[in-house]
């Protein structure tokens, strides 16, 4: 489902296959137990194929007591995309729940977490874990996500345990032993022509969360949706908000972490109204022009899809971990969210003035519904305020011709913390690099992109000689250096140690400060006085 490669090329042929010159379903059969794992090790996944392995020995173990065991879900749907799948589901058939649990009890530790739903979580050595479960089916019995009564039964048919399933690409199953596909509801022909269709819209209704779900499916497969399961998704928007926002979080993550463009996701979000119900920090950007000189591509939510696909190829680039991808692309999808407050037309053209300060408060709203919070909440925040500053900066120095300070460079780190100046230059770069070219006479081209985004590097080199591009500046000065000094410890040393501070960054300081009581100092000239005194 993306530009990228596949390890199998038995898979990949299936994806490019047309549909119109495809086989019945049932023909399509996945790779064999031994070459898949052969492959996965060829490709570098060791811990994978030993997982694979200790599938199939369960399956083997099941095929033995006289039952079948199938792979299910996800997994499934990665194989016949071409992909590595990480997590295999087993779903068992013709086994009783208790007989099941002593089977499977003897190739791994079984955890009690997920037996009230059937499932049995399987640990079977480092990295290797494996849910088994018994065909079940949900039924709603009351308000919220865990409104679900559950019903266990081994001797389901397969087509009724897949019902339950969200959409028809995640409802195949597969043999790993015979390699046999179950597709009773199309999935395989959906996957070949990347179409997202809800399996059973009764069922579907019943977990509104399955919603967001379609927005990271769309974002991580380019699917999409059939006109049946776009009207469903639109008729279910207004649920999301019973939905815990963890829940909505992980699915933001998903999108967000996963996808080779999410704005196909983002895009999905927008127009089947999820926006619109769940977070109305958003829709307002659909709404707000831009001067077409700097942004010929159009509205303030189209930049902002670009600026996110770009985000998602500086997280590849960069090959950053899930915690430091995520800030990334929060603050970079945030990054014009106060523009729908401050954007006027002004002397024939569309201005923005103070769209950085004026993102916070909605950006804050619209982490608190995905769960953001603490640190993460308060970078994301940081960034979204200054993510202009590198183009400010490098333009002050290179198009106007006025040296940056090292204290600049300080200032900025200072007032970014906890976020950090490389965390910085990678949403500034996404801002610049998502959206069209530039067509502005009063700045040289070589300045700007798509040329490039010198201003990145330049500030990262600027940052570095002052050691400041991951952490915020050290402190001139410390209360154990002024105890060395002859100062006695005194609460207000803190006042005469940020003032060092300033004296090393601020250009031309002249703010008023107090320092009464603090070894005779009492007044600005007396401070600066002793910190002379005190530096040499």
């Amino acid at each position: 489902m993306t530009e990228r490669k596949s390890q199998f090329p038995e898979f990949e042929r299936l994806s490019e296959e047309p549909a119109e010159s495809a086989s019945e379903n049932q023909e399509v059969r996945i790779l064999n137990s031994k070459d898949y794992i052969k492959k996965m090790r060829e490709a570098g996944y060791e811990e994978l194929a030993a997982t694979y392995e200790k599938v199939v020995e369960i399956c083997e173990a099941v095929k033995e007591a006289g039952g079948r065991a199938l792979l299910v879900g996800g997994s499934v749907r990665d194989m016949l995309a071409g992909k590595i799948s990480k997590d295999y589901d087993l779903e068992v058939y013709g086994v009783k729940p208790e007989d099941l649990e002593s089977l499977v009890g003897k190739h791994g530790r079984v955890s009690e977490v997920g037996k009230a739903f059937g499932i049995l979580k399987v640990s079977a050595g480092e990295g290797i874990d494996i849910d088994v479960s018994i065909p079940r089916s949900d039924s709603k019995v009351a308000e919220g996500h865990r409104g679900f009564a559950v019903k266990t039964d081994p001797f389901m048919s397969i087509e009724d345990a897949a019902r339950r399933r969200d959409f028809t690409i995640n409802s195949m199953s597969a043999d790993p032993i015979t390699c046999e596909i179950f597709d009773p509801f199309g999935g395989v022909m959906d996957l070949r022509n990347r179409c997202l269709r809800v399996t059973d819209e009764e069922r579907f209704k019943d977990d509104p969360l399955r919603v967001m779900r379609a927005l990271q499916f769309i974002g991580r497969f380019g699917l999409e949706l059939d006109e049946d399961s776009a009207r469903i998704i639109r008729e279910m928007a207004p649920q999301l908000k019973e939905l815990p926002k963890e829940r909505i979080g992980e699915e933001w993550k998903k999108l967000l972490l996963k996808s080779p463009k999410p704005s196909l996701g983002l895009a999905a979000g927008m127009g089947l109204g999820v926006f619109h119900e769940l977070h109305v920090e958003l829709p307002p950007l659909v709404e707000t022009k831009q001067d077409p000189e700097w942004h010929p591509e159009g509205d303030a939510w189209v930049h902002t899809m670009m600026a996110v696909d770009y985000a998602a190829k500086i997280a590849r680039r960069e090959k950053l971990g899930d915690d430091q991808a995520w800030i990334l692309m929060l603050a970079t999808l945030a990054h014009d969210i106060g523009k729908p407050k401050v954007t006027e037309f002004v002397d024939g053209k569309w201005r923005s003035l103070g769209h950085e300060e004026a993102g916070t408060e909605p950006t804050k709203k619209f982490l608190a519904k995905l769960g953001v919070e603490g640190e993460v909440r308060d970078k994301v925040v940081k960034l979204v305020v200054e993510h202009l500053a590198p183009v400010f900066l490098y333009a002050e120095e290179k198009v106007r011709g006025h040296q940056v300070s090292d204290g600049s460079i300080r200032r900025l780190a200072n007032r970014l913390f906890p976020a950090t100046i490389s965390e910085l230059v990678m949403v500034s770069e996404a801002d610049i690099m998502g959206r069209g070219p530039f067509a502005d006479p009063e700045i040289p081209e070589q300045l700007l992109l798509p040329e490039g985004f010198p201003a990145g590097p330049w500030l990262l080199e600027r940052a570095r000689k002052v050691n400041v591009d991951k952490s915020k500046p050290a402190r001139l000065i410390s209360g154990k250096d002024l105890v060395v000094f002859g100062f006695k410890e005194n609460p207000k040393m803190g006042v005469l140690i940020k003032l060092a501070d300033q004296l090393r960054d601020e250009k031309n300081y002249t703010a008023p400060m107090v320092f009464a009581a603090i070894d005779g100092i009492k007044d600005y000239d007396a401070a600066i006085e002793k910190l002379r005194e005190l530096l040499k």
